[in-house]
Formats: C-alpha cells, structure tokens, sequence
C-alpha cells in the first residue's frame, strides 16, 4: 500500500473547486440556506482522525504493536490505514466542493443576499474540510512504522 499522493487530492480538489463554482453560479437561487454549522461535521471527524492519529502514533512510537494487552493489534493500524486514505479523499472532494460555492458566495456577497447569508458558512465548511484532510494525512503518518522508509526513500515525490 502506497501512502496518499497530494497531487491526486489536489487535483480532485481543483476539479471539485470547478464544478461547484459551475453548479453554484447556475443553481444558487434553489440551494438551502447554508448556515454557520453547515460543516461542523467534518471538522468533529477531523478532530477525532487527529486524536486517533495522536494515540497510534503513540503506541506505535513505544513499540506496542502486536497481540495482547495495552497492545494495538496490526489490523487495528491497517484499517486506520484505510480510514485515514477515505478521509483524505472525503476532505478533499468537499474541500473543492465549498471552495467552489465560496468562490461564488464571497464576491457576490454584497449583490445577493444568499450568498451575504451563505458565505460565512460556506468558507467555514471548505475550513473543515482542510481540518478533516490534514487530520486524515496525519493519522496517515502517524501509522508508519519506525522502520518504513520515507516517503520519497526512490527520489520521486507524491
């Protein structure tokens, strides 16, 4: 398994970015109202990768891998694995979606009083997705083992 390469995320996120601002600039007038809250979900999913990430990062660091007590169990790392690879993915796709929307929202803010309303909660949102995707990076990191190679140990990046 390869770690997650930044430039396929994005890219997603720049495609994303595009296709909301497209959706957004057509079909605003029949959104929902987005609010402050809107998308306080991702940056609570982005708190708890980060801790998880923190805790294995920890167990990992004293060498407590294995079966038995006080012990993460290998599978245990290998899911985080995969859950840390679809919350990078998750993070990014909304990223570029509220990125989109803000890009649309933030200039026309003065114009149209849907987007004066939305814009904070839009900005917000594309905020907490960031948080859920460097938090889904970390957790990433965190479960590498002391003696895995760095990511770029056969001179390409990403």
């Amino acid at each position: 398994m390869v770690p997650t390469r930044k430039r396929d995320l994005t890219i997603a996120t720049v495609v994303l970015a595009i296709l909301g601002y497209v959706v957004t600039w057509r079909l605003f007038g029949s959104f929902p109202p987005i609010r402050v809250l809107t998308g306080v979900s991702l940056l609570g999913v982005a708190v708890a990768v980060a801790a998880w990430g923190f805790y294995l990062r920890s167990k990992i660091g004293d060498g407590k891998i294995g079966v038995g007590p006080g012990r993460v169990h290998p599978l245990a790392v290998a899911r985080a694995v995969m859950i840390a690879k679809a919350s990078a993915w998750v993070g990014a796709l909304a990223l570029g979606w509220w990125l989109g929307v803000s890009a649309f929202f933030v200039p026309n803010r003065s114009v149209l009083r849907v987007a004066g309303e939305g814009s904070v909660g839009a900005v917000l949102a594309a905020l907490s997705a960031l948080a859920l995707v460097l938090a889904a990076l970390w957790l990433e990191h965190c479960c590498k083992s002391p003696d895995d190679p760095p990511d770029d140990a056969d001179g390409v990046l990403g």
